[in-house]
């Protein structure tokens, strides 16, 4: 029994959280994240969650083990301003890719000396005297190997939406959004800016411990995949790389599956109840004695 401030007892318990009360339900209690992500998966065939909430749950655990590097945007694909020119002349990308931020740089991509806010520009169509230089706010820097999870944290502590991730020599290797993090967990945060474009389903990432990295959209067809990373997996029975990796699986892939085929790892980084969303690709080294 518990005292209320008021001096009188109550049989009330603490609010238990939405985990202590699934893994009450199912006995035996699981004793590692491996057999709880078992426990979810058998609540959800038993209906006692949906597909979306055993998704976010699962992009809960996995936001835990990614890092920085495994989700940002590369360097060669960031959408920069460079302040040492005219304005003139990067206003119109401002416009054409219509993002709310913008790293500031001052001639080279190792020099970002801030953050414009697009918002911000709308002054100089008011003022006569307009210095982009005033309106940058401060960047953030952090390294390749920050948690997603602690850096969750400090976007929300910080109120800030966007990090510079810079390498162990301290150049610049690429950008991440609290955006970004949050698909992670929620799925793609899709607006009215964003395209489904074919050229975006396959993007080249820092490169691995074994080779070069590439994070695929699982509806990426198994010829364009092939055509760019110059493979040749077989595209008999399936048309995508995702029913490519439900297939030899033989089963419905998770977030964080991993396995090697044809000289190249793949791993499921986020998937939910119904389908694969993205996956993270590496080419390993070739076998001893195999072909050149």
């Amino acid at each position: 029994m518990q005292e209320h401030p008021s001096g009188v007892k109550t049989d009330a318990k603490p609010h238990r959280s939405l985990f202590e009360r699934l893994t009450a339900l199912i006995s035996p209690e699981p004793e590692n994240r491996a057999e709880l992500l078992e426990v979810l998966h058998d609540a959800h065939e038993r209906n006692l969650i949906d597909a979306d909430a055993l998704s976010m749950i699962e992009g809960v655990f996995q936001v835990s083990d990614l890092s920085a590097r495994d989700i940002m945007i590369p360097r060669s694909q960031m959408d920069v301003i460079d302040i040492s020119k005219p304005i003139e002349e990067w206003l119109p990308t401002v416009l054409q890719t219509a993002h709310s931020r913008f790293p500031a740089i001052e001639g080279e991509r190792d020099k970002v000396i801030g953050i414009l806010l697009a918002k911000d520009l709308l002054r100089y169509y008011a003022e006569d005297s307009f210095d982009v230089r005033d309106m940058l706010r401060p960047a953030i820097f952090i390294p390749e190997s920050k948690r997603l999870n602690v850096l969750l944290r400090d976007f929300r502590a910080n109120h800030n939406h966007m990090a510079i991730v810079v390498d162990e020599y301290s150049g610049v290797a690429g950008l991440i959004t609290i955006e970004d993090v949050l698909e992670q967990i929620v799925g793609d945060i899709e607006d009215e800016y964003d395209f489904d474009e074919e050229e975006d389903n396959i993007l080249s990432i820092k490169e691995g411990v074994h080779g070069p990295r590439w994070r695929i959209k699982a509806l990426t067809e198994i010829s364009q995949f092939n055509d760019e990373l110059d493979t040749a997996l077989p595209d008999d029975d399936v048309d995508t790389i995702g029913g490519l990796v439900a297939k030899h699986l033989a089963r419905m892939p998770h977030k964080g599956d991993v396995f090697d085929f044809e000289n190249l790892r793949f791993e499921v980084l986020r998937a939910d109840a119904r389908q694969i969303h993205v996956l993270l690709v590496e080419r390993l080294p070739a076998a001893p004695g195999a072909d050149a």
